[in-house]
């Protein structure tokens, strides 16, 4: 923990010497209470809430950024209207009494016929129980019995009388997490595939495991990256698409990178990532580069890449970001590529950060942008997905206090809240291949760029948190920039906007709302995958698929599942219609490439990408 040295100025009067007075009877009165000057009330009032932040910052160091108290809210919520509820605990006594009986009856089925047929399926997604040796005995009834047990807690924790969504949702989501732990394929004898790989290597498996975990301990204490990133090394494996840094101020670095054709599509664009992660997502190896594609494609290709930062920069706001990020960033473009406007694309907070920009750029009368392209942006965060379990009132004070103490909020706080929403396929499916059947999972460069995490500054993450997961300003019409409504009904520019099918992180129906805010021409792909996979989708990437739908601005908006149910489904790649639809809006001539960068403008070309800032640490 920082230190933090708070000073509480003193009241105590101050005298000088002076001249005698005379003596001179003053008349008895009232005495009045007597206040502070509204300064030195508020450093008083700072130094109490300091000490508040000062604790819940120690607290946070055992709960891993969990608030205490939020938690507590939520189970009070449950506890106390399930306890004021007696047909509900019938119903629930009923139906454990359905589940035992279904069972049973599994078991006695089972017993005279191998091949029956389960009493209960897994959720789509869980991949726990599909090995052969889960259908045998006694591991089947170990299996059914889990999930049975799983779907009466569903039941317990949801449908209260009373309870608050939200709380609900976290009391859900806990219960959950607490059931993931004792599940059978978490403990080497009640995993029938555990046993079968013991038994067949006479336990070599075992202690390739604890081999596996004391390096993965031994890493995690000396902060070393994970087993395998050091195949995938930024500029000699991934990010390796030649450019050049042409701008940069204290927030970002600039990259414009080099044509592979001899002529381009005459409007450039413009890459907006997000600040949670280093921007070679994008430009992962070069057969899943988005960036390496689009430049093939015949386009000029301009990428920010966010400094890491670091406790100096906890004052930097949201519209820090705005002016030195999206805005600096496209003030350089229009000097490279004079004349022309600008494809701009945003990809998760960046995507939303870009829609921000947008609708201030035409509150403005600011005309620059060919097109506005979002993948996996929200701009609407009423249902943000399961991301909001860790957003209320309480968790954000709880984390305003951990920003507070360090300026920052640090990668690991961040990379434990996503892994917590996907426990089973990070967490508790690397114990089980990685140390009980000493299987060591082949990195890849996704893996490990996601290993290459960035942190959040205190003031920004904050605001950001309050302003739009909290009070949704941007969808409610009254989120201001310089001092006017950023009304995203003011976008003129045609939309491209993708959401990805399993996305934990900006759900796609979430991502869909981006039609109820916009009065301009929309295109929305929802593609297979998740947050990362489902954008990270180049052509020829086996068993990939994508919906895609047009809507004028004149058109009817459908709800996102009639919209779902009747857009046309196409097999492959999503980013093939994507430089179309580009392609569609650009000028039809092609031109000669621009030069790297425009000295004489003041954007001379600085070093070979990928630049400073992505190394970072």
């Amino acid at each position: 923990m920082s230190s933090n040295r708070i000073v509480v100025p003193s009241t105590r009067a101050e005298h000088t010497p002076s001249a005698p007075t005379p003596s001179v009877q003053i008349p008895s009165v009232r005495t009045q209470p007597v206040s502070l000057p509204p300064a030195e009330e508020s450093v008083g009032s700072e130094a109490f809430r300091a000490i508040d932040r000062m604790r819940e910052a120690l607290t946070a160091q055992s709960t891993g950024g969990i608030s205490p108290a939020s938690l507590a809210l939520a189970f009070f919520d449950w506890s106390i209207h399930l306890a004021s509820a007696p047909g509900k605990r019938l119903e629930l006594i009923d139906k454990a009494s359905r589940k035992a009986t279904r069972l049973m009856a599994h078991c006695t089925a089972a017993a005279r016929n191998p091949d029956a047929p389960p009493c209960i399926e897994p959720l789509p997604g869980d991949y726990r129980f599909r090995a052969e040796g889960w259908h045998k005995q006694p591991y089947n009834f170990l299996a059914q019995a889990f999930l049975l047990n799983q779907q009466w807690w569903h039941n317990v924790t949801r449908e209260v009388p009373g309870v608050a969504p939200h709380h609900e949702e976290v009391v859900s989501f806990a219960a959950r997490q607490f059931l993931d732990m004792f599940s059978p394929s978490n403990f080497p004898f009640t995993n029938p595939e555990v046993i079968e790989k013991t038994v067949e290597t006479g336990g070599a498996n075992l202690i390739r495991g604890f081999q596996n975990w004391m390096e993965d301990v031994s890493r995690l204490i000396t902060r070393q990256p994970p087993m395998g990133t050091e195949n995938f090394r930024v500029g000699r494996d991934v990010a390796v698409t030649p450019g050049k840094v042409v701008y940069r101020n204290h927030l970002i670095e600039l990259i414009q990178y080099a044509p592979s054709t001899e002529t381009v599509m005459a409007e450039p664009v413009l890459i907006v990532p997000a600040w949670i992660m280093k921007y070679y997502i994008l430009d992962l190896s070069p057969q899943n580069s988005l960036i390496r594609y689009l430049v093939g494609q015949g386009h000029t290709v301009f990428c920010i890449s966010w400094r890491n930062p670091t406790a100096e920069d906890r004052e930097l706001t949201l519209d820090d970001y705005r002016r030195s990020g999206v805005m600096a960033a496209l003030e350089a473009v229009s000097a490279i590529v004079p004349g022309r406007k600008v494809h701009a694309t945003g990809y998760c907070l960046g995507g939303t950060l870009l829609s921000i920009a947008s609708a201030a750029m035409a509150r403005a009368g600011d005309d620059r942008l060919a097109t506005v392209t979002l993948l996996a942006a929200q701009t609407d965060f009423t249902k943000p997905g399961e991301l909001a379990l860790f957003i209320d009132h309480s968790q954000m004070h709880f984390l305003e206090s951990m920003m507070w103490n360090k300026g920052y909020l640090s990668a690991d706080q961040m990379a434990g809240s996503f892994e917590l929403l996907r426990t089973n396929d990070l967490i508790w499916s690397r114990l089980v291949h990685e140390y009980m059947m000493g299987e060591r999972m082949p990195m890849t460069d996704l893996m490990a760029w996601n290993a290459d995490s960035t942190r959040m500054p205190y003031k920004m993450h904050a605001e950001y948190l309050q302003r739009l997961y909290l009070d949704n300003e941007l969808a409610a019409g009254s989120f201001m920039v310089d001092g006017r409504t950023a009304a995203l009904q003011n976008i003129r520019a045609p939309m491209f906007v993708v959401g990805t099918e399993r996305d934990h992180v900006a759900p796609w129906r979430s991502v869909y709302k981006v039609h109820y805010l916009t009065d301009t021409d929309v295109t929305f792909v929802l593609t297979s995958g998740g947050h990362n996979a489902g954008i990270v989708s180049e052509p020829g990437h086996p068993h990939r698929h994508f919906r895609i739908a047009f809507k004028r601005n004149a058109d009817t908006c459908l709800a996102p599942d009639e919209w779902a149910a009747a857009a046309g489904s196409k097999d492959g790649s999503w980013w093939v219609d994507w430089t179309g639809w580009l392609a569609s809006h650009s000028a039809p001539e092609q031109v000669s490439p621009p030069a790297m960068g425009a000295r004489e403008k003041g954007y001379a070309p600085i070093e070979d990408a990928p630049g400073t800032y992505v190394f970072q640490r």
